[in-house]
């Protein structure tokens, strides 16, 4: 552990008074504060995990530690004073500042007073405008203190930041912290609290200067130091950035160290005003996963075309499209920034959007590529702009250039529509990186994960076809991937093996396993257009009953009481998501805005 130093004694009240830090490391310099009741040496983590990078000073707060006592009556000022008496004796011209809790008030308050000292600032579990019943809470508790010790307090507020029982893996921190509280000096404890539970407003017409970047980071769990008052606090600050990290609690940075440290050294690494933009996505997201996310949004298929320069059509596969006004009328499409295509359609006066039908799969996949000619591959003729539209398309858009958008790694051409056509053939749509038909056809599933389960819900005249097992259960037909009669395992091997005669016809659901490792299951609405089939274990159930039955899958249960509801309704719908939550889009009553259902297949 690092040592602990002592700055020397000023006069303080007519008294000396003394600060008392730690030092280790070395680069720029950054100043630790920690909260009511803490230390210095509640940093140890941090200090481990940055000492490499950086120059680490953690304080001990007035009434801290080995730090001399705040007034009897203390405001934010005394304990700001004491950072910047110490940042002189340091001989250091400017600093960054990681505060929690009571810490982040003083951290505040150095910024505010003294910005021409701080380069960047860190507020961790910050408190801000207290809802009334928390601060009444929290102001009884203030004013129950005596300067006294008092084990039933430390016990209620190990509870309140580690939970009651404290679980196990949070145990280690739980004890550190509890160490900490029992050796503060109840009379600096009792003095600084009082003032941090009326300190939540302090800065409420203050903070829209403080002039640097600032982070304000808390945890989904801590009701206390809420997601809300972190939030409230970054839209303030002008160069404010807020997050949020799931499932942790007030002392996060002592129970979950490494992940809370990675936030803060990603935002130091921040520049000036510059901060927001290089903290992208490589910084705080993991890029694949937010791809993946992303990609959780059922949409149509697009071929995007234009003229170059030279004459030639031009155009390229795109899944980000949307409508944005009726009246004029105008579309809107994106194109990264390094495609190929790019400088050919940012120049272009005009585009077309086509949207793909299920047979036109093979034509996306060619124009998704870096094909010579592409437009070999399709039957098109000249819109009224000069831009291709593609035949058998089931709608196409032709577009004068109304603006191009410069947005981050994209550019978003938006056009207004000159022409359209449309008709009623089924579209083709792309969900979690593969091609899926709304209705079905053996290439939708072309390039579906190898161990994808394709299931159907077979209806005729009312009753849906389960399969008895031996222990008493019903499972729906399934199998693995859709594949052919000749191919084992798959679904139409299952039909051809049973003599299932079966038309396929909508996309109901589709859901990964969040348990690991995952898998994949798409699920069809569909029709049995002969009698059972010979089986022994076949069993046709009725709609109202299915819910009387033993169906193992939990995910599978769900899907078939919400296919029974929709049945009902007349107004089925596509579920997308996990086996615990997502999406479902309808399909029979279309709607502007998706409704999320959680749990709900």
């Amino acid at each position: 552990m690092a040592e602990r130093l002592t700055m020397p004694a000023r006069i303080h009240g007519g008294s000396a008074g003394t600060t008392s830090y730690i030092r280790s490391g070395a680069g720029e310099p950054l100043l630790l504060i920690h909260g009511v009741g803490m230390n210095a040496t509640i940093w140890q983590p941090q200090i481990e995990l940055l000492k490499s990078r950086y120059d680490v000073i953690a304080i001990d707060m007035l009434g801290h530690g080995e730090s001399r006592l705040p007034p009897e009556s203390p405001v934010l000022s005394d304990y700001a004073s004491q950072v910047i008496e110490l940042i002189d004796h340091l001989g250091l011209e400017k600093v960054s500042i990681v505060g929690h809790s009571m810490g982040a008030l003083v951290a505040q308050e150095v910024a505010l007073s003294a910005a021409e000292r701080v380069r960047r600032i860190v507020s961790l579990n910050a408190v801000f405008r207290r809802p009334p019943s928390l601060a009444r809470a929290v102001r009884e508790r203030a004013a129950g203190l005596n300067g006294h010790g008092d084990a039933s307090g430390v016990a209620a507020t190990i509870a309140r930041w580690f939970g009651d029982p404290v679980p196990a893996e949070l145990a280690e921190a739980a004890a550190k912290a509890r160490d900490a509280l029992e050796r503060v000096d109840p009379e600096g404890y009792a003095r600084t609290y009082r003032l941090f539970a009326h300190a939540d407003a302090e800065h409420a017409d203050r903070l829209p200067q403080l002039a640097m970047p600032a982070l304000f980071m808390t945890g989904s769990e801590d009701k206390n130091s809420s997601p809300a008052m972190s939030a409230a606090m970054a839209r303030l600050a002008p160069l404010g950035r807020c997050i949020v990290l799931d499932g942790e609690k007030h002392m996060m940075a002592l129970a979950s160290p490494a992940k809370v440290t990675e936030h803060i050294a990603a935002f130091l690494e921040g520049e000036g005003a510059k901060t927001s933009e290089k903290m992208g996505m490589d910084v705080y997201f993991d890029a694949a996963e937010f791809r993946r996310a992303l990609g959780s949004f059922l949409t149509g298929v697009t071929i995007v075309t234009t003229v170059g320069p030279d004459g030639e059509p031009r155009g390229f596969t795109a899944n980000s499209f949307t409508s944005v006004s009726l009246d004029p009328p105008l579309i809107l499409v994106c194109i990264a920034r390094k495609a190929h295509g790019h400088p050919v359609f940012a120049a272009a006066k005009g585009f077309a959007v086509n949207i793909l039908s299920e047979s036109q799969k093979a034509a996306s996949g060619v124009f998704a590529s870096k094909a010579a000619d592409k437009f070999a591959a399709v039957e098109w003729r000249p819109g009224s702009t000069g831009s291709p539209v593609i035949d058998r398309s089931v709608a196409a858009f032709d577009c004068d250039m109304e603006q191009l958008v410069d947005a981050g790694d994209h550019s978003i051409l938006i056009g207004r529509v000159r022409n359209f056509s449309h008709n009623g053939s089924q579209p083709l749509g792309y969900c979690r990186g593969a091609y899926v038909n709304l209705g079905l056809s053996q290439e939708a599933l072309a390039t579906a994960p190898p161990n994808m389960e394709v299931g159907a819900i077979l209806e005729q005249n009312g009753r849906v076809l389960f399969f008895e097992t031996a222990d008493g259960c019903y499972e729906l037909p399934a199998g693995t991937g859709l594949g052919t009669a000749s191919e084992a395992g798959s679904l139409k091997a299952l039909f051809a093996a049973k003599a299932i005669d079966a038309h396929l016809g909508f996309l109901f659901a589709v859901w990964d396993d969040t348990a690991k490792p995952s898998r994949t299951h798409v699920y069809y609405r569909g029709t049995l257009d002969a009698s059972l089939p010979g089986d022994r274990q076949a069993r046709l159930v009725d709609i109202e009953r299915i819910a009387e039955l033993n169906i193992a899958d939990p995910a599978v249960r769900t899907m078939l009481a919400r296919y029974a509801r929709e049945r009902t309704e007349d107004a089925f719908g596509v579920y997308v998501g996990s086996d615990l939550e997502g999406e479902v889009q309808p399909l029979a009553k279309p709607v502007s805005i998706a409704v999320p259902f959680s749990g709900v297949r």
